[in-house]
């Protein structure tokens, strides 16, 4: 065999072996990276997100309500959405809202408002301290507070209609019982509602 052609025979057998070690090499590093480990179980998978879309839509006050009479709020759990009609129904109002974080930390039924504040301040419920103890016993009106800017408290103990800094919240289940708004929209419904507009959670 010409010198020429064994240099060329030689460099392709080193290419393409060392193609074959590359390869497997990262075969094995994949499978490694693939493998079960006892200590560290995958992940739950996710269960599927439920489109509440077409459910966040315009309703009327008299599937609820006898009268307006106060004016009327009607939250609906499901659709993660809250209504407003004012008592003389020229104002409907439509906002999107955070719900509970489950099942038992949900209140349905009627209540009605029974005090506003502006610039509420926070403390955690005893059964929030119980889940939470790392939890401040106590926090000022400000950017840190849970309660956001405004606060609408209901006739229900610890249940109350408020704002949120944490926008992420909005339109998830994420709180400990309370029905939550962008601060901007509590905002408008602080204005509108007053002490004893009825108020249904379904």
């Amino acid at each position: 065999m010409p010198r020429n052609s064994f240099e060329v025979f030689s460099r392709r057998q080193f290419l393409a072996g060392g193609a074959a070690l590359i390869g497997s090499s990262a075969l094995a590093q994949s499978d490694d990276e693939q493998a079960f480990d006892p200590l560290r179980p995958p992940p739950e998978p996710e269960p599927p997100v439920q489109r509440n879309i077409s459910a966040f839509r315009a309703k009327s006050w008299r599937p609820y309500f006898d009268n307006l009479r106060n004016g009327a709020i009607l939250v609906d759990i499901d659709s993660r959405a809250l209504h407003y009609w004012s008592a003389n129904e020229g104002t409907y109002k439509l906002f999107p809202s955070s719900v509970p974080l489950s099942d038992d930390l949900t209140r349905r039924g009627r209540t009605q408002v029974v005090r506003k504040v502006e610039g509420p301040s926070w403390a955690p419920t005893p059964n929030m301290r119980k889940r939470n103890p790392e939890w401040p016993a106590y926090i000022p009106p400000g950017p840190d507070n849970p309660l956001g800017t405004h606060a609408l408290y209901l006739g229900w103990k610890y249940y109350r209609i408020h704002g949120t800094h944490d926008t992420r919240k909005i339109g998830r289940k994420s709180s400990n019982g309370c029905i939550g708004l962008y601060n901007e929209h509590i905002a408008e419904l602080f204005s509108l509602a007053k002490v004893g507009t009825q108020v249904l959670l379904i």
